[in-house]
């Protein structure tokens, strides 16, 4: 296993891209371009972050290690946020996932109240390289099986847990969606309601999972609200060809602690 350092170097690089904001309700509100560089220092001992975006400044950061609400995959893929949802205190954390040349991003916001407030898709490439820009995601892409390997880190830093997934989405004669995962010997089934770019499983209404499709391929899920007491995970998915996707997972326990990441690569079978 890598560090969660040599994990960290695999985002080294001038990344080009976009940083696009959107209401809870996937609307899109404005887009800006960015530049970010990730540059090793001292024989990558430390490493600087340089985020430039249009009409803003630099905001500059430096590393010289990670962890607090940061975990990395091998592959790079990581998500940083709030270890702790407190009360009447604002909530949200980043979801990244990485392929070849490219990064995608995802920040979902919740407000003092627990609200769904904002999400900010950040779509990227290493600068120097071509990118080609995936049609905005379908719920029609997303039927049939998938099935995939995840791997589970935890905050503590025990080791991983390697397993394998299933994840079965299809459609009901009366247009409601059904969508069953299995994972460790387990399967749990959930029915949604589909609304254009919004899926709302609203079996309970005290806990309601909304997934917004967005463009790029790209997915974000979470509660429309947060809430104490309430386990709770957020979901970034990527289509990243027509059979193959990843979903990268932070999850909360009853508590309002983070206890784990989860990353899925998934094929369609």
């Amino acid at each position: 296993m890598k560090s969660q350092w040599e994990c960290f170097l695999q985002n080294l690089g001038v990344w080009e891209g976009s940083f696009t904001n959107f209401s809870p309700q996937g609307t899109l509100l404005n887009d800006t371009h960015s530049r970010l560089s990730l540059e090793g220092l001292n024989n990558n001992q430390t490493v600087r972050l340089t985020l430039s975006r249009t009409e803003r400044d630099d905001v500059i950061r430096e590393f010289s290690s990670v962890g607090g609400g940061l975990l990395f995959f091998e592959n790079g893929s990581f998500s940083e946020g709030l270890i702790q949802l407190g009360p009447f205190s604002e909530f949200g954390a980043e979801l990244a996932l990485v392929h070849e040349n490219c990064r995608l991003r995802l920040v979902q916001l919740f407000d003092q109240t627990g609200n769904l407030s904002g999400l900010t898709l950040i779509r990227e490439h290493l600068a120097g390289t071509q990118t080609t820009e995936r049609p905005p995601l379908q719920i029609n892409d997303l039927l049939g099986e998938w099935q995939g390997q995840a791997v589970t880190i935890y905050r503590d830093l025990r080791s991983p847990d390697i397993y394998s997934t299933t994840l079965k989405i299809q459609l009901e004669d009366t247009g409601r969606l059904i969508q069953s995962t299995s994972f460790g010997g387990r399967t749990i089934t959930s029915t949604a309601t589909i609304k254009g770019s919004i899926v709302l499983f609203d079996q309970d209404p005290q806990k309601q999972v909304q997934v917004l499709l967005l463009p790029d391929g790209a997915s974000a899920t979470s509660p429309l609200k947060v809430q104490l007491r309430q386990p709770l995970f957020l979901e970034a998915g990527w289509l990243i060809q027509p059979n193959l996707r990843q979903r990268i997972i932070r999850s909360y326990n009853d508590k309002g602690e983070w206890v784990s990441l989860t990353l899925v690569i998934e094929e369609k079978v």
